[in-house]
Order: C-alpha cells, then sequence, then structure tokens
C-alpha cells in the first residue's frame, strides 16, 4: 500500500525529476512526507511566484519541465507571476497546487478556487485529480503535455485527502510517457532547399524552445555552408554563436536599423522555433498581417502556430531539433554575393553590440559590460527580469553557448534573481550571474535568502538608479517633464545582502566595478553588488533629458 503522495513522488522520479521547488503548505502535507526519503532535491522558497519563476528557469535551461509545488488559494495566485512566463515563453513546467478537501468543495471552503476555471489562460492543461489510484495517469500526461508541440506549463489541484489516502494496489513501476519527437518530411526539405538555392537575401530567425546544444551546433554549420545571415529572437540569444561569421543580431526591442531593413528586404525569411510574436516583431511590423511581402519558411512544433498569425510560403511542423538534424541533407551552394551579405551584417552587429565608453555620472555601464564579457567564461549563465538596464544585457552581451541565458521574453520583472537560484542548482559548477534593476529586484529579491540558505554562490549585479527607468522613459516621452509614480526609495542593497548573510559591494564609480566582482566571486557566498547609476542614464544612447526634450522635470505625488 502507499499513499498518494508516495505516489506522486513515485511518479516525479519516472520522469525524471531531480529537483523541485516549493513553498510549503498545510493542503500537501502528504506529499512533503513522501519527498524526505525520496532523494529528490528540494528548493524552499519565500514566495510562490519566485518559486514557479525557479521551475521556469530549470525548465529554460535543461529543456526538461520545472516541477513546482505550492498551497491553495493565495499560493496559487502568488504562482501565476512565474506560470504567465511559462506560457508566454514556451517553456515546460508543471505546477502542482494544494486544494481543499474533496467533501469541502464547491462550498467556496476556506482558500478554495476553481483552477479549472481559473488557470485556463495560464496553462496548456489544468486537471484535479479526485482519485489517488489514477496519479499515475495524470502526473505522466502533465509532463507529457508540458513537453509536446508548443512546451507550457500544466497545473495539477491535489484535494487535500487525495495525498494522504491509502492506494491498496499502487502500480508496481511506473513508466514516463515517452515525448515523441516530430521530424520534417522529405519533400518540404526540398522545396525549402530549392527556395534556398534561389534566394539572393535569406534570413533565418531562430527562436522558441525544444532546442538542444547539438541543434545548435548543426544550425551553425548549416549556415555557415550556405552563407545565410541568422538573428536570434527575443531573449533566445543562447541559440547561436554571437561570434559565428554568419550572426547578424537580436530579433527583438531595439532592433538594429540595419537588420530590421535586411528581414523587411529579404527574399526569404525562414522562422525556425518562434512564433514571431510583438516584441521579436517590432510591434508586428517586420512582416505584413495576414500575408508577408517576404517568403516566409515557417518552422513549428506546434502546427496550431503555423499561419496562426502570418501565412506562410511554406509551412513545416518539426521541432527545431529534429529540423535542425535534417539540415544536413539540404546541400546549398552560395554565390559570392550572398556571402559578402552575411559578412557585412556580421560586421553591422559588431559595431552594433560595442558598448558605449562614456555617458552621464561617475559608473558608466559600458565598460563594465566589457570587462564582464572579457573575465566571464563562456558557459556562464546570465539571468535577468525585465527594465532598462537589461538593455546592457541583450545588446552588448555576446553570447556564445546554449543554456546561457534565462531571462522572459514575457517581460516580467522580478525573475532574475529566483532564476538564478534555479540555475545554480541546474548547474552548480558554473559561474551564475543574474541581473536586476531596483526595483526588478525588489519584486523577488526575497529569494536572495534562499540561494543563502541552499548555498549557491550567484552573483547579484543590481543597476539602481532609484526608479522604475523604463516607465520613467515613457513618461517624460509621452508627459515630458511632469514625473508621476516612478521615483523609488531603496535600502542599502550591499548592507541587505550582508543582512541576509551574503557578501555586499557598492559601486559608485566604473574603476571599482572590476575588484568588486572579485571579491565577489572569491568570497564563495551568495552576492550583491549594487551599481548606483546615474538617472539620465535611461538608455545607452540617450540621456532622460534628451528624452524628453525639456530637461526639467517636475515632481508630483
Amino acid at each position: 500500500m502507499k499513499t498518494g503522495g508516495q505516489l506522486i513522488v513515485d511518479a516525479l522520479k519516472a520522469n525524471g525529476v531531480e529537483q523541485l521547488f516549493c513553498v510549503p503548505g498545510e493542503s500537501y502535507l502528504a506529499v512533503l512526507d513522501a519527498l524526505v526519503d525520496s532523494g529528490v532535491g528540494v528548493t524552499v522558497c519565500r514566495q510562490e511566484g519566485g518559486a514557479a519563476m525557479m521551475a521556469d528557469s530549470w525548465g529554460r535551461l535543461t529543456g526538461k519541465p520545472g516541477v513546482c509545488f505550492v498551497t491553495r488559494g493565495p499560493g496559487a495566485t502568488n504562482a501565476t507571476a512565474g506560470l504567465h512566463i511559462a506560457r508566454q515563453d514556451s517553456i515546460p513546467m508543471v505546477l502542482f497546487i494544494g486544494q481543499v478537501q474533496r467533501d469541502a468543495r464547491e462550498r467556496e471552503a476556506f482558500q478554495e478556487v476553481e483552477y479549472r476555471r481559473a488557470f485556463t489562460e495560464f496553462a496548456k492543461w489544468v486537471a484535479e485529480i479526485d482519485d489517488p489510484a489514477r496519479i499515475p495517469e495524470f502526473v505522466n500526461r502533465a509532463f507529457s503535455v508540458a513537453q509536446s508541440g508548443r512546451p507550457g506549463p500544466v497545473v495539477l489541484a491535489l484535494p487535500e485527502d487525495v495525498p494522504r489516502e491509502m492506494v491498496e494496489t499502487p502500480p508496481a513501476e511506473i513508466l514516463a510517457n515517452p515525448v515523441p519527437a516530430i521530424h520534417p518530411g522529405a519533400a518540404q526539405i526540398k522545396e525549402l532547399s530549392e527556395r534556398l538555392a534561389r534566394a539572393e537575401r535569406p534570413m533565418m530567425i531562430l527562436g522558441g524552445t525544444r532546442w538542444t546544444e547539438e541543434a545548435v551546433r548543426q544550425v551553425e554549420h548549416f549556415a555557415e555552408r550556405a552563407q545565410v545571415p541568422v538573428g536570434c529572437s527575443f531573449r533566445r540569444q543562447m541559440l547561436f554563436d554571437h561570434l559565428h561569421p554568419c550572426y547578424a543580431g537580436d530579433v527583438g526591442i531595439g532592433i538594429n536599423p540595419t537588420l530590421a531593413e535586411e528581414i523587411r528586404n529579404s527574399d526569404l525569411v525562414l522562422l525556425v522555433g518562434g512564433r514571431f510574436s510583438e516584441m521579436p516583431s517590432s510591434g508586428y511590423t517586420l512582416m505584413d498581417i495576414p500575408q508577408p511581402r517576404q517568403p516566409l519558411v515557417h518552422v513549428h512544433a506546434d502546427s496550431d502556430e503555423l499561419g496562426r498569425v502570418y501565412r506562410p510560403t511554406l509551412a513545416i511542423n518539426a521541432d527545431p531539433a529534429s529540423f535542425a538534424g535534417a539540415l544536413s541533407a539540404i546541400d546549398t551552394v552560395s554565390a559570392p554575393a550572398r556571402a559578402e551579405r552575411v559578412a557585412q551584417m556580421h560586421d553591422a552587429y559588431l559595431a552594433w553590440s560595442t558598448p558605449p565608453e562614456t555617458g552621464p555620472g561617475d559608473v558608466h555601464m559600458g565598460p563594465i559590460i566589457d570587462w564582464l564579457r572579457d573575465h566571464l567564461p563562456e558557459d556562464t549563465i546570465l539571468t535577468n527580469g525585465a527594465g532598462n538596464y537589461a538593455t546592457w544585457v541583450h545588446r552588448y552581451v555576446r553570447f556564445r553557448k546554449f543554456a546561457t541565458q534565462a531571462a522572459p521574453a514575457s517581460g516580467s520583472m522580478g525573475y532574475g534573481v529566483p532564476a538564478a537560484v534555479a540555475a545554480k542548482q541546474a548547474f552548480p559548477e558554473r559561474t551564475v550571474v543574474a541581473f536586476a534593476g531596483d526595483g526588478c529586484f525588489m519584486m523577488h529579491g526575497q529569494e536572495f535568502a534562499t540561494a543563502i540558505q541552499h548555498k549557491l554562490p550567484i552573483i547579484v549585479i543590481v543597476v539602481n538608479n532609484s526608479m522604475y527607468g523604463t516607465i520613467r522613459m515613457h513618461q517624460e516621452r509621452d508627459y515630458p517633464g511632469r514625473v508621476s509614480a516612478t521615483a523609488l526609495t531603496n535600502p542599502d542593497f550591499a548592507s541587505l545582502a550582508r543582512a541576509y548573510g551574503g557578501h555586499g559591494e557598492t559601486v559608485v564609480t566604473t574603476a571599482e566595478f572590476a575588484p568588486a566582482f572579485e571579491r565577489a566571486q572569491a568570497s564563495g557566498i551568495p552576492a550583491i553588488i549594487e551599481v548606483k547609476l546615474d538617472q539620465q542614464a535611461i538608455t545607452p544612447t540617450r540621456t532622460l533629458d534628451q528624452i524628453s526634450g525639456t530637461g526639467v522635470t517636475k515632481a508630483r505625488s
């Protein structure tokens, strides 16, 4: 005989779960008990949103579903912050939520929520397990749904009495459901080969998930052989080596105008893995909807995404890894003119990704990014949330390796610190650096305590300009000189790190950053480096005064 809680843990282990993230709750105590002797690692978090973001980061970096457990009601609603990221970013995740006991259902009992109604917009599938004997069936299906087609989060609700109940004839062995690869057809690859042979200005854009390290290498070899320039979709920059001679740049917010023009004028756009949604498409302006001007070959693992927004010239239903493997069958001879264009686009990228060396104030982010590029190992994992500070990462960091970036394409703040915790759990031997703005850090910065508790020496760089910088930038553009609801009063972040039991540094001049970072690394414990940035340094190229056009701001409460 086994409890439902023990069957849940058995099913997790059958599906290869090594680590899960949780905030404990009385609604799933039987599961917590079953985890004690299971060998599955449990990361105890400080807020459910942070726990769900950690599960997202695990899924993003490993390709395997991140697992999160939260309690009912407030715990579940807190977790939607991470659930929404996983849904928009196509990240595999399984979220278990405690629920009221079965005999109290539909009475609006204490903390009761009907998740099958409330969470359908946040997840691929939402279900409630009302029979403990069916736990293996539900959990296996959850892992299959989370990983198949377009990956995403799945929610399983657990009535409190289900994990406690005994199952008299549990299965002797639980076997995980396989996730089938989706291979492109030979005729589709042949047509793609013919179109590539005729194209003079092809462009490949990589995005989405279901990639592997081998698939990235295969695409790099194909691009070089066929002389096709490659861009990476918003916050998917780890999908191509930025110093590869075919790399053309980031197709995201603040795209290089030269690259944007090349996409508009391309005579063949090969979109692999991504949906080309609002951010990478520059507000749906790079390709017309529903019929793009450019011939479009769209490769996606979910057939529902093919033709959903853009009508492709050639639709290929395949996962990115299987498609990358099929590229070896394409024998494309590149014309000299195409090779010359590829070189020009890569040179344009290198110029675009060279940061400015000066700017307002005493701290200049350009030299700091330069120093990090020169000193961090190529397999360093960089995480961040959302804010203008992230421009320095996305535009100027040159990603070299697969599984080195965890950042929300959904634009969610607060992601960087919890993502770094999960990254260090998944890859303890690698350097993990989180970037956060001051507003971004304060949303889930309490997960720094999780890093302390689990002895995970992440380094958090807090870029502090004492305001919600992105909103202030838009405010100065649309309502120049009238500051409302964007100013922030912050703690001393270095002292806060020390209060948690970590290492803290404060940087007020550019020259102070390198030794501060080296001391943080040498400490061997979680560290926060606060970089005090002048408010005028709101973007790498424009100041607040230049954006407002007034040079005068009037604060109002």
